[in-house]
């Protein structure tokens, strides 16, 4: 393995620990603008210093993300079906390892779908990718997808995680099941496991704390963290399982603080508002005692002598209210 490659990979998975915390927000690449994920900009900015890498389509990276952090990008370069379309499995490389080079790609990212109808297809591509970022130094990560008619259990994903190793894989990302530790064994090179679809916090802890403790090298998590209520809360407890070692309770207890103290500032900011709308609301209230003044004059007017004194104004009102006659005259 090449220096500049290993040198990639450092900054994934962490070498002081074998760890890595990954944040996905390539969703949008066959989902479109996810719940939560409308705005990759405004997701990402909260999130970006307290994950280790980022894993994301080439679009998000140049449109929302800072070309100053320092954080590595994993790039996913496969592509060509939606979630309205026939068959997801129907992907291809959609990026070039020149684009990927432009971009700084710390690691490329695709899907193979073993099992599937577009099973062979994936996996060559797989083997062509890895052939051509090996020239350049740059890992692979392997996504091991699965559908309702693949298998989340042992046996598939030892076979699709296997597969993708032997290819050339330099991590492969999978999802994680019972008896997890016989897919980890069976694999000859680190797996990382995705988050998948939103569940409560603690579960989304609890899977996390499961998969580091059967051998995976972290998790990539996206709508677990991006869809909570409190984002960097569950980011943050999240690496507290994965870098500190924390357990499920104390992760979960750091997560409910954070959330805590999240809750107590928005109110806050955002509660004083409305309530000084409301004060300045009552101004319409104070027009309508400034409109009692007419009231006043009313009364003012029933003093015969005054009226007369004053009854001048109106008339020089009067004098004064020729300008815009004179006015209408010079339009036309």
């Amino acid at each position: 393995m090449d220096w500049g490659l290993k040198n990639r990979l450092s900054r994934i998975i962490k070498p002081h620990n074998n760890r890595a915390l990954m944040l996905a927000v390539d969703h949008g690449y066959f989902l479109g603008p996810t719940e939560k994920l409308e705005n990759p900009k405004k997701v990402i900015a909260p999130l970006l210093k307290h994950c280790d890498s980022l894993m994301l389509t080439r679009g998000v990276q140049r449109t929302s993300v800072p070309a100053e952090t320092d954080t590595p990008m994993v790039l996913r370069v496969s592509g060509g079906s939606s979630i309205i379309g026939d068959d997801l499995s129907q992907e291809d490389i959609t990026v070039s390892i020149q684009d990927a080079i432009r971009l700084n790609a710390s690691a490329l990212a695709m899907s193979v779908f073993v099992g599937s109808k577009y099973e062979y297809q994936t996996v060559v591509n797989l083997g062509k990718l890895v052939s051509e970022a090996e020239q350049y130094g740059i890992p692979v990560l392997a996504v091991t997808a699965v559908g309702k008619e693949l298998g989340k259990d042992a046996r598939y994903l030892s076979l699709a995680c296997r597969m993708a190793a032997e290819q050339g894989a330099h991590i492969v990302k999978t999802y994680y099941c019972d008896n997890f530790e016989k897919v980890v064994e069976s694999c000859p090179v680190p797996i990382i496991v995705a988050g998948g679809k939103k569940i409560p916090e603690r579960d989304a802890l609890q899977l996390t704390y499961n998969a580091v403790k059967a051998g995976a090298v972290g998790v990539d998590m996206g709508r677990n963290i991006w869809q909570s209520d409190h984002p960097v809360a569950m980011i943050k407890a999240t690496r507290s399982i994965i870098h500190q070692n924390a357990n499920v309770d104390q992760a979960f207890k750091l997560y409910k603080k954070l959330a805590n103290e999240d809750s107590n500032k928005k109110p806050k900011s955002k509660g004083n508002k409305p309530n000084q709308n409301k004060s300045k609301g009552n101004k319409p209230n104070q027009n309508k005692s400034k409109g009692n003044k007419p009231n006043q004059n009313k009364s003012k007017g029933n003093k015969p002598n005054q009226n007369k004194s004053k009854g001048n104004k109106p008339n020089q009102n009067k004098s004064k209210g020729n300008k815009p006659n004179q006015n209408k005259s010079n339009k036309p």
